[in-house]
């Protein structure tokens, strides 16, 4: 087909005055009443130690609550926090903690400039938290098994500068790769400049599984203290895709010195967390079990818009050179990656087109996708038939970048 008839396309495709917004990726509506039952999940606001939830008080959460999230991480219970509906928040906090007091035993943060290393392409949250914060970012290149780790051992082991990493060791966003058990190992055991360098692990889509397999990632905190290095890592987890987006429960999992210090912390930003919504997730979520349950129901919703966005893409795209696209095997996310220069002008085109994407750019530190290539996907919160008119605006987007 010419480039004439992929424009003729594109056109007609624009009459059909389509208002569809793939700039995030959002539960859809059916995903969100897979858990309505949290709306009856109560029929006690007392915990079992005996606690009145709806009160102050609880600074590192319930037990039930830190309990259920440390079998969902496989740790102990000791290690956990549960706090806030986010674990975005979570992870600001971590960082404005360490910018103003310093991690446990050492200096604020603060007082010498601040350098993470961002895996890319990767989550743009993270990436604004640093740059509204001022810490400098550098890009490391991802491999298919997680990111370069020669680059990254070099850069550590140079630069004491170098505070910290942003991590999603599974099914990353918008890659969707998982991280193989020797990148586990040497990102606990590698020798750091600065004594103080933290691995904040984003644990985000943990259960969230496409395929039938579920692929599991090696403990992170369990290689940081068999390494000698129990503090180094922090890994952050909710339940915001598991039952409300909007309305989850957040934790965190760390050393027994990283929990007290983030206790002390904490405890001068509030005088407790939201306990009643702890409360009702315990009784909906229940257990391991129950959780994989419900994943497996997320999951029959989810696989069908991913498959039909790869199988237009197969067929508009499949015979263009320089585009490819992955194929996830979990997470929320396909990365569309264009030729050189041609992200920014074919979200521009699908916006014209009535598809609202993340912009071109956003899974990079700064929003700069140095050869401007990729393309986050979100197939979540539309229905199946707008996805399949989502996915073929976009590749005919894409054909009349490439022909301009």
């Amino acid at each position: 087909m010419s480039a004439a008839d992929h424009s003729a396309q594109y056109q007609a495709f624009q009459q059909l005055g389509l208002k569809l917004d793939m700039s995030r990726g959002k539960p859809s509506p059916e995903q969100l009443d897979l858990s309505n039952a949290l709306m009856d999940a109560l029929d006690t606001y007392k915990a079992a130690d005996g606690t009145d939830a709806r009160n102050y008080g609880g600074t590192i959460g319930l037990p039930e609550a830190r309990a259920l999230f440390a079998e969902l991480l496989d740790v102990s219970a000791a290690q956990v926090v549960v706090d806030s509906s986010s674990s975005l928040s979570l992870m600001h906090d971590v960082i404005i903690y360490s910018l103003l007091n310093g991690v446990p035993g050492h200096a604020p943060w603060v007082q010498h400039p601040v350098t993470f290393l961002c895996p890319v392409p990767g989550y743009d949250r993270h990436f604004a938290i640093c740059e509204a914060r001022g810490i400098k970012m550098i890009n490391i290149p991802m491999n298919a098994d997680g990111p370069d780790m020669d680059l990254v051992e070099k850069l550590v082991a140079e630069d004491a500068s170098i505070k910290g990493m942003w991590i999603v060791p599974k099914y990353s966003n918008p890659g969707g790769v998982v991280f193989s058990d020797q990148v586990v190992a040497r990102l606990a055991a590698m020798k750091t400049a600065a004594p103080d360098f933290r691995l904040m692990w984003d644990d985000a889509y943990r259960f969230h599984h496409l395929g039938e397999t579920k692929l599991a990632v090696a403990s992170i905190l369990a290689a940081c203290a068999k390494a000698g290095n129990p503090d180094r890592a922090i890994v952050f987890a909710s339940s915001s895709k598991v039952s409300w987006a909007g309305s989850g429960v957040a934790a965190l999992a760390a050393s027994p010195a990283n929990v007290a210090w983030w206790t002390r912390h904490a405890g001068i930003r509030s005088i407790g967390p939201d306990k009643i919504n702890q409360l009702r997730h315990v009784r909906f979520l229940k257990d391991l079990p129950t959780v994989e349950a419900l994943m497996e129901q997320h999951r029959q919703l989810l696989k069908p818009k991913f498959d039909a966005v790869l199988a237009q893409f197969q067929a508009l795209l499949g015979d263009v050179p320089g585009v490819s696209w992955t194929h996830p095997e979990g997470g929320y996310f396909i990365d569309l990656i264009t030729p050189d220069g041609a992200a920014k002008r074919t979200v521009a085109l699908a916006k014209e087109a009535g598809i609202t994407l993340t912009p071109a750019g956003a899974a990079f530190p700064y929003g700069l996708d140095p050869k401007d290539r990729h393309i986050r996907i979100a197939p979540s919160f539309p229905s199946l038939d707008e996805i399949n008119q989502a996915a073929r605006g976009i590749a005919l987007s894409l054909r009349v970048a490439l022909a301009a």
